[in-house]
């Protein structure tokens, strides 16, 4: 027994070298901080000037704060209101478990003069205008038709098409191979959970006056210096299914991060979903897993990776990129199509459809937010719902069968008070590891459609959590006594064996 515990004490000692003789790796922004300083980086909650451009004495607090990494620091960061900065100490942070915070890294978010970002704001344009279309009558809304012929038109624009044109089907869709297979909306949001004695439906509370917020200057810039905001009422009476772009902002304003990921793993479990061929106990004759290699263990794991995402992220967000929210940079497409101001913003979002369209619907270019608050007091890139998206989902997809497929998809029916059938061509090629993949595209995008989110925040956001989860799966590996190889596809297809 000592010598299998010297060999545990070895195992882990291996792990945590290993993660010490880790490559820090070169974090690297996109230069728009010092191009055009105080324009074109995250402000939300400092004090902002008549424009909604940041006090540049403020900015430069926080920039020392981040410098500094001094607590005095950070409490000399002056505020505009009463919301406070989230959390940017957390990025410092490390863990003895996966990599440590700093040690991953993510490409620097496009730049606002550049087609990309203008490609990113038209799609957001286009979320908020098509907030309250069903999304299985995507095909069938003339609103969907119009902003999937803008989206195929712009000369950047990086998500998914079918022969070379963005359509209903793949509009708004994520970008991994088996996102654009069946309904938009994973089947992990859509079946019961089993939960212990319990059952739980996935109908959620509602809003009882669905609206548009922060359409208007004087709103928008007293929630750019921090204004708390009266919170939307929701109607705890009448629940329903996830239905609309609405309905899926709604979700993930209230959710608990792993939340979708913890269901889906109770899903699969209460289902007897076969588990990766790589599990050791598919080769026992007379063990079963439990502790290690069983339920309790990847339930655990599924909710633990979320911390290390977001500490990883976090870094990410206030040490690197400090990129600006949409609702910021729509307050700068405000501002300049209003001829007030000059700003480096690259013409095709500015000559959009999708910016005309909002103003004949609100009288503003401003980007309409979902939330009354509009984003949270962090900065946008990588997205933090992508992020443990990311890994949550990798975690799933190293445990379970990606290739099982699921038995009775089914859609909301169309007072979204139901469950019906999905009869569509592909209903017997819903998979495992593809609905995993599109639970995550749909909890990062529904951060989109909220319209506090990028699109490269999802994208970049939940290829961060991957690997987080890829080392987070190999250290488990490493201090476990068992010889257990998993398998999985990553996001952009390929298939690694952890």
């Amino acid at each position: 027994m000592s010598d299998r515990r010297f060999v545990a004490r070895d195992t882990r000692i291996q792990a945590a070298e290993a993660e010490f003789q880790r490559q820090v790796p070169v974090h690297a922004a996109n230069g728009e901080e010092t191009d055009h300083p105080f324009i074109c980086n995250y402000s939300k909650a400092l004090p902002h000037n008549k424009y909604g451009e940041v006090e540049p004495a403020a900015y430069r607090l926080l920039r020392r704060a981040l410098a500094t990494g001094s607590y005095e620091d950070f409490e000399r960061i002056p505020l505009g209101d009463t919301r406070g900065l989230v959390n940017p100490q957390a990025g410092l942070s490390f863990g003895l478990d996966g990599p440590d915070a700093q040690a991953l890294t993510i490409p620097p978010a496009p730049r606002t003069d550049s087609a990309e970002n203008s490609a990113e704001a038209v799609e957001l344009y286009w979320m908020a205008l098509c907030r309250d279309v069903l999304f299985t009558r995507f095909g069938d809304s003339g609103l969907v038709a119009e902003a999937a012929t803008e989206l195929g038109g712009l000369s950047d624009f990086r998500a998914p098409k079918q022969g070379g044109l963005v359509t209903p089907q793949t509009i708004f869709r994520g970008d991994s191979r088996h996102d654009l297979i069946g309904p938009y909306l994973s089947q992990f949001l859509l079946k019961d959970i089993p939960y212990g004695t319990l059952l739980i439906s996935q109908r959620q509370d509602t809003l009882a006056r669905p609206v548009d917020h922060l359409t208007t200057w004087g709103e928008w810039l007293e929630v750019q210096n921090g204004s708390e905001r009266e919170p939307d009422e929701r109607n705890f009476a009448t629940r329903r299914y996830i239905q609309t772009p609405r309905d899926l902002a709604h979700y993930v304003h209230f959710d608990a991060l792993y939340e979708a990921y913890l269901n889906a793993a109770l899903i699969l479990l209460g289902a007897n979903a076969p588990v990766d061929a790589g599990n050791p106990y598919n080769f026992s004759r007379n063990q079963v897993g439990f502790a290690t290699y069983g339920g309790p263990h990847i339930l655990s794991l599924v909710t633990e990776v979320a911390t290390r995402a977001l500490r990883a992220v976090w870094y990410q967000k206030w040490y690197v990129h400090r990129r600006m929210r949409p609702e910021e940079f729509g307050g700068r497409v405000h501002q300049q199509l209003r001829g007030q101001r000059e700003y480096p913003i690259d013409s095709e979002v500015l000559d959009s459809v999708a910016v005309k369209r909002v103003f004949e619907k609100h009288g503003s270019y401003l980007m309409p937010q979902a939330f009354p608050e509009g984003s949270p007091t962090h900065p946008s890139y990588a997205s933090g719902h992508a992020t443990v998206a990311g890994a949550c989902v990798t975690l799933l997809k190293a445990w379970f069968d990606e290739s099982h497929i699921l038995p009775g998809p089914v859609v909301p029916s169309t007072d979204g008070t139901a469950l019906e059938p999905y009869t569509g061509p592909d209903a017997d090629r819903l998979t495992v590891g593809g609905e995993l993949n599109k639970v995550a595209a749909n909890i990062a995008t529904g951060r989109n459609m909220a319209g506090v989110h990028w699109r490269t925040d999802y994208t970049r956001g939940v290829r961060l959590g991957e690997e987080i989860a890829i080392g987070l799966l190999r250290e488990a590996k490493e201090t476990t006594l068992e010889d257990a190889v998993f398998t999985l596809n990553r996001f952009d297809g390929t298939t690694i064996a952890v």
